[in-house]
């Protein structure tokens, strides 16, 4: 009887540890497969991540390159609106310098002498405040001896140098202000000074 139980404890222990042997088996392939699973889902992961990570990259040297392109187009729009401005400035200096009293009276005696021959009304002439005084005793009398013309001198605010003057009393002019010369100029000089700044 002894040795039937002996037999019988060692039956149970062989089935028991063959159970359990199956049963660790089984757990551990289970693992293995689960393991497996979060293994290719954190590969799968890593490479969305890898692959977002490459677009946004790739969107963010885009922008940056557009943005650095839009920034040069601003700066040359801004040196050119700079230049163009100096350039005004230079061409209006030179005008106002090249423009004082005693070429005035010049021009205008010209002026009036050649123009007025076809001409019966008074002649008009706006000029700065500080131009007519200069010209207003001397250049007047003179003037209108030469032509035996009505000769009008009139100060204008917005004339630095130069001056406009009209042949019919008024009713039209023509534009030789600081302001009309230096656009006349400007506009023969800036596509010059363009071709400049593209080469």
């Amino acid at each position: 009887m002894a040795e039937d139980i002996k037999s019988l404890i060692a039956k149970i222990n062989r089935e028991g540890i063959a159970t359990a042997e199956s049963k660790a088996r089984a757990i551990e392939e289970e693992a293995r497969i689960k393991a497996g699973e979060i293994l290719a889902n954190a590969r799968a992961e890593a490479e969305r991540i890898i692959d977002g990570a490459k677009i946004q990259f790739q969107k963010d040297a885009e922008r940056e390159k557009a943005l650095l392109a839009q920034a040069g187009r601003d700066m040359l729009l801004v040196l050119k609106g700079q230049l163009n401005t100096m350039l005004d400035k230079v061409i209006n200096i030179e005008i106002r310098k090249t423009l004082d009293s005693e070429e005035l009276f010049k021009i205008l005696s010209d002026l009036i002498q050649n123009i007025c021959k076809q001409q019966d009304a008074a002649v008009v002439v706006s000029l700065s405040k500080e131009d007519l005084e200069k010209l207003e005793g001397g250049f007047l009398t003179k003037l209108k001896e030469q032509t035996k013309k009505k000769i009008v001198l009139c100060p204008a605010e917005d004339i630095r140098a130069g001056f406009t003057i009209s042949f019919d009393a008024g009713k039209s002019q023509f534009d030789f202000s600081d302001k009309a010369l230096t656009e006349y100029i400007s506009l023969y000089l800036k596509p010059k000074l363009k071709a400049i700044l593209q080469s």
